[in-house]
C-alpha cells in the first residue's frame, strides 16, 4: 500500500512562492498523464534537491510511468525525499524496506521510516508501525503501543486501523477486552465497506457481545460482506436462512449462499451443502452431489463427512458413486 498524495497547487505557492512554478508545470503533465513532459520538469528540480521532485521522481519509477520500471531507482529518489523530511516518501521508502523490494529485505529499516513518517500524522504510516509492533516486526512485539498507533490511524478514518483496533478490543489483546469498544471500531469500518469489518459486526450482532442481540442486523452486515466474497459471511448467511434467523427462513437462499462458500473451499459449508443435496432441501434430492462435496470435505480428514458418505453409498448404485467420485476429483483438482 502506497500512501502517494497528489499535491496542489496552492499548497505549493502558499509554501514555497512562485520559485516552484517548474514544479507545478510538472504536475500538471503528470496529473493529465504526459509522463515524459513531466519528466522533463522533475528530473532538474529533483536532481537540485526539490523533495516533492524527487517524490514524484520516484514514484514514476516504481510504477514505471514515463521512465523504465525500477523499484532501486524509485528507492534512491525516496530517501532523497525523505531525509528532507518528506513524509509520504518516508512511508513510501519504509514499504520498500518492508517488501524487500529494490532494497534488501529490512524490518528494523521500515519501523525506522515509518515511525517517521507517523509522527508528522501520516494515517498510513501509523498503521503500518502498528502493524510492526503488533507483529513483533523489526521491533520488540508490544501490543500496547501497537494499539496506540492503531488509534492514531483510526481516528483519522483509516479503515485498516479501525479493524485493527476492533479486533484487538474483540480479543483483549494490547487492551481489556470490550465488545462494545470492539463494536464501535468495527462499525466504523464496516460502514466504510470493509468486508471483514462488517462479517465481524455482524458476528457481535448474532451473539448479542457488546451490542444488542438483533439476528436482523446480523444477517445485514453477514449479507454485506457475502456480497464481497467473505465467505465466512456467506456461510453464516446460510445458516440465519437455514435456521429463519433474522431473514425469512428460505432453503434455496441457504443453499446459494452454502454454495458460494463452499466453492472457496470452506468445509462446514461443504458439509452442509452435502446434507441439502442428500435431503433434498432448497435443491432437487441429489446423492450423487450429496456424495461429491462429503467426498471433498472427507478428502480433509473429516470424520463426520466420512460417515455421511458411508451412510449414503449404501443406497446408490456403483455407476453413481463413481460419477460423483469423479465430481470430487475434478473439484479437487481445479481448487
Amino acid at each position: 500500500m502506497h500512501a502517494f498524495r497528489k499535491i496542489t497547487l496552492i499548497v505549493v505557492l502558499l509554501a514555497f512562492g512562485q520559485a516552484w512554478g517548474g514544479f507545478y508545470e510538472g504536475f500538471e503533465h503528470y496529473d493529465q498523464g504526459n509522463y515524459e513532459l513531466a519528466l522533463q520538469e522533475f528530473r532538474p528540480l529533483a536532481e537540485e534537491g526539490n523533495a516533492f521532485a524527487q517524490l514524484y521522481l520516484g514514484l514514476m519509477y516504481e510504477t514505471g510511468q514515463g521512465v523504465p520500471q525500477d523499484d532501486r531507482e524509485a528507492v534512491k529518489w525516496w530517501r532523497m525525499s525523505a531525509e528532507q523530511g518528506s513524509a509520504v516518501a518516508q512511508f513510501n521508502l519504509a514499504g520498500m524496506y518492508a517488501r524487500g523490494e529494490g532494497v534488501p529485505h529490512d524490518d528494523s529499516e521500515a519501523v525506522k521510516w515509518y515511525r517517521l513518517a507517523a509522527m508528522t500524522g501520516l494515517a498510513d504510516a501509523q498503521y503500518s508501525l502498528g502493524n510492526l509492533y503488533a507483529k513483533g516486526l523489526g521491533i520488540e512485539q508490544n501490543l500496547k503501543v501497537a494499539v496506540y498507533w492503531y488509534r492514531k490511524a483510526a481516528e483519522q478514518g483509516d479503515v485498516q486501523a479501525q479493524l485493527s483496533l476492533g479486533i484487538l478490543y474483540d480479543e483483549g489483546r494490547g487492551v481489556a477486552r470490550d465488545y462494545s469498544a470492539a463494536a464501535n471500531w468495527y462499525k466504523l469500518a464496516a460502514e466504510q465497506g470493509d468486508p471483514r469489518a462488517q462479517y465481524n459486526l455482524g458476528s457481535l450482532y448474532a451473539s448479542g457481545q457488546g451490542v444488542e442481540k438483533d439476528d436482523v442486523q446480523a444477517a445485514n452486515w453477514y449479507r454485506r460482506a457475502a456480497d464481497q466474497g467473505d465467505v465466512l459471511a456467506q456461510y453464516n448467511l446460510g445458516i440465519l436462512f437455514d435456521a429463519g434467523r433474522g431473514v425469512p427462513q428460505d432453503d434455496r437462499q441457504a443453499v446459494e449462499w452454502y454454495r458460494r462458500a463452499a466453492e472457496q473451499g470452506f468445509a462446514d459449508a461443504q458439509y452442509n451443502l452435502a446434507i441439502m443435496y442428500h435431503e433434498g432441501m432448497g435443491v432437487p434430492q441429489d446423492d450423487i452431489e450429496a456424495y461429491k462435496w462429503f467426498s471433498i470435505v472427507a478428502a480433509g480428514g473429516n470424520t463426520e463427512a466420512i460417515s455421511g458418505r458411508s451412510t449414503i453409498a449404501r443406497t446408490m448404485s456403483a455407476t453413481q458413486i463413481a460419477e460423483a467420485q469423479q465430481l470430487a476429483s475434478e473439484w479437487l483438482r481445479r481448487h
